[in-house]
Parts: C-alpha cells; sequence; structure tokens
C-alpha cells in the first residue's frame, strides 16, 4: 500500500527493521554523509538512518538512505516487483484500441483507474502548517548538507523541483540539485536534456523568469517519479498517482503559480531568473 507522505514511509521502515534512528550529535558538514557512505555499502545496502540531533538544527531530523536498497525501494512504491510499474507506464503510453462496444465496455475499469489517478488540488495541506515571507525566509534554518570535501556548499540532494513551460504552462517535475548561496538564494543545476532546462533556455529566449518550487520530504512515490526516465509528454504527478492507485493531493503555492504536493515536509517557492 502506497504511503500518504514521508512520516508513514518512515513508521513502516522502522517496523521492518529497515530504520536506525542515531541520536548522537552529527554534523550536517561532510559527516552526516561519511556515516551514510559507508552504511550504504554494507550487505544490502544496509539501513536507513535517521539522525535526530543534527548540531545546530536539533529540532530537525535528517532521513538518508530510505532507498538504498532493493527491499526500500519497493517498500517505497508499494510493489512487490519493480517490472509492475513498467507495465503500468506501458499501458499509458500504448494503450489498447477497443475495436467493437463490448470491447469499450471491458475498458471503462481502466479509464476509471486513469481517472482516480488524475491530481487532485485541495485547499489545504501539511506543508503551510508554517509558512514564512519575506524576511522571515532563512534557508539555512534547514540542516541542509555538504556532502564532499571539495563541493562547493552545501546542496539539497534529493528535492523534487516543480516549474512551468513559460509557453505552454505544462507543468515539468524533476529532480536537480540546489545549492545554497544566501538565505533567500539558490542555483539550480539543470542537466541541459532534462525539462527544468528546456524551460530555462524558453524562458531566456523570451526574457520572463520561471516560477520555482523545491519540495523536500514528500510521499516517496513522488520523489521517485521525479527521478524517474519518463517520455517528455508524461506528467510526472499523474504517473504518481497510477503507481498508487489513487490521485495525488496538491495545493497552490503561496507566491507563485504552481501546485505542490500538500503533504509534503518543506517547500521553497521562488523564481529563476535567466538573465
Amino acid at each position: 500500500m502506497p504511503y500518504e507522505d514521508l512520516r508513514e514511509f518512515i513508521s513502516d521502515l522502522e517496523k521492518n527493521g529497515e530504520l536506525i534512528r542515531v541520536k548522537s550529535k552529527v554534523s550536517p558538514i561532510l559527516e552526516i554523509t561519511e556515516l551514510a557512505d559507508r552504511m550504504s555499502k554494507l550487505p544490502k545496502g544496509g539501513k536507513a538512518l535517521l539522525f535526530e540531533n543534527v548540531e545546530g538544527y536539533e529540532n530537525i531530523p535528517v532521513l538518508i538512505n530510505a532507498f538504498g536498497s532493493e527491499k526500500r525501494m519497493k517498500m517505497a512504491l508499494g510493489v512487490e516487483n519493480f517490472e509492475s510499474i513498467g507495465w503500468k507506464l506501458y499501458k499509458i503510453l500504448k494503450p489498447e484500441i477497443p475495436n467493437t462496444f463490448l470491447d469499450k465496455l471491458k475498458k471503462l475499469p481502466e479509464l476509471k483507474k486513469l481517472n482516480d489517478a488524475l491530481p487532485v488540488v485541495v485547499k489545504d495541506g501539511k506543508c503551510k502548517e508554517i509558512i514564512k515571507k519575506g524576511q522571515d525566509v532563512n534557508i539555512f534554518d534547514f540542516p541542509v548538507l555538504k556532502c564532499w570535501p571539495k563541493d562547493g556548499g552545501r546542496f539539497i540532494t534529493l528535492p523534487i523541483v516543480i516549474s512551468k513551460d513559460p509557453e505552454n504552462g505544462i507543468r515539468n517535475v524533476g529532480m536537480y540539485r540546489i545549492q545554497l548561496i544566501d538565505r533567500d538564494k539558490v542555483t539550480v543545476h539543470w542537466q541541459i536534456h532534462k525539462g527544468g532546462s528546456h524551460h530555462f533556455w524558453k524562458a531566456k529566449r523570451l526574457g520572463v523568469k520561471i516560477p520555482v518550487a523545491i519540495v523536500v520530504g514528500a510521499d516517496p512515490v513522488l520523489t521517485y517519479c521525479a527521478s524517474a526516465p519518463l517520455p517528455e509528454d508524461v506528467d510526472e504527478f499523474l504517473f504518481a498517482g497510477i503507481i498508487r492507485d489513487r490521485g495525488v493531493k496538491l495545493v497552490k503555492c503561496e507566491t507563485v503559480d504552481l501546485e505542490v504536493p500538500a503533504d509534503a515536509e518543506i517547500v521553497i517557492e521562488g523564481y529563476i531568473d535567466p538573465s
């Protein structure tokens, strides 16, 4: 059964002996990732780690290595085998066209499943329990990690990054490394062939800014879909709904014209200025 949010997933990991809670004080600068690197190299990917006492951020835990084994990945997606995910995608891309009225009737349950998988915009969500704007915004309030000694700074490495095509308004949900620059500034590493990069170059040509939302700590299926190699015309939130067998709940952002997962832990809203 797919999870409603990240907290349900963490609870299930613990029940299944797949999570270790680390209560000792650890630094977000190199130490957490060193420990995670050692854990991930153990047989079967070791265990997921939940650091509950991060130096300078004692009230914000850090989860790492949650997807680092085949067992945990199957738990995250709510499947017994990965082939079922590919089959669901195939049925979207290569639907069988019914030839007779009886064939059309037989297709109704599949059409209902697809309709049930569509994203649903709701009025409110857990992600809006605490809202900060203007001078209250400081992304260094979060325990973002420095992962490697030669990294240029601290990076969010597993974000869901949401943007819209500035010409046709089509949504892209991707996963791009985010570097923290200042209390209210970040840089985004768009790979040149990805949807977010296409939005960037279109916006640069048009001379407009791109509204962007960065989501951290969402339902694990959404995290997977942001990084999945989907065809360009498949909406990532729709695909997540198909995997989950129920639509993703989205809520409108506070400051930009985008929708984000309602049950996410953290949402960072803003703009990218191509100029």
